[in-house]
């Protein structure tokens, strides 16, 4: 006797959203951060205000948009960017379209070399760790196991943590029968 199953397609790709949708729901993405937002990498621009309102961290990108044959960009030390000079730098980009990583919890330090930089064309940014990852399950089961009375569970944070391992692991109990 042969057992055959009939899967609805609708099911199928609601199963398969559900794990899509919890897998994005705990990832964590890069950033990119366009200096000058809409003004872009171009004389006059307070870039020091705009670098304040930003919080950058490792694994995210800065990128400068530009006309290639006015500007480029330099990465240098904080004295070449006091100085406005460009020995010794640690990198430059002159494709109008820059995208750097950083890669390291640092103060970074960018400026034109094409004259811009005495025009304010510098900027400087603080690069911060990542921050931790949220708990996991087993590290929850814990917390609850050693709890002696039972506390209410807010909207947000630990509490969205816990709708979301309750969703994956009924998504996991529900489609695993497919």
């Amino acid at each position: 006797m042969q057992l055959i199953i009939s899967i609805h397609p609708n099911y199928m790709a609601l199963c398969v959203l559900f794990f899509l949708l919890a897998a994005v729901a705990t990832t964590v993405s890069a950033t990119d951060h366009i200096v000058g937002a809409n003004k872009g990498w171009n004389p006059g621009i307070n870039y020091t205000l705009w670098s304040s309102n930003q919080t950058f961290y490792i694994g995210d990108l800065i990128s400068f948009r530009y006309k290639k044959t006015q500007h480029n960009v330099f990465e240098v030390n904080k004295n070449g960017y006091d100085k406005c000079i460009i020995e010794g730098a640690f990198g430059n980009w002159s494709s109008g379209r820059d995208f750097i990583p950083l890669k390291k919890s640092k103060r970074y330090y960018f400026i034109c070399g094409i004259g811009g930089c005495t025009d304010a064309m510098k900027v400087s940014v603080v690069v911060h760790p990542l921050p931790p990852p949220p708990p996991s399950p087993s590290a929850i089961a814990a917390m609850h196991s050693s709890e002696k009375a039972a506390a209410p569970t807010t909207v947000g944070g630990f509490g969205s943590m816990v709708v979301r391992l309750m969703l994956v692991g009924l998504m996991i109990h529900g489609c695993g029968r497919i």
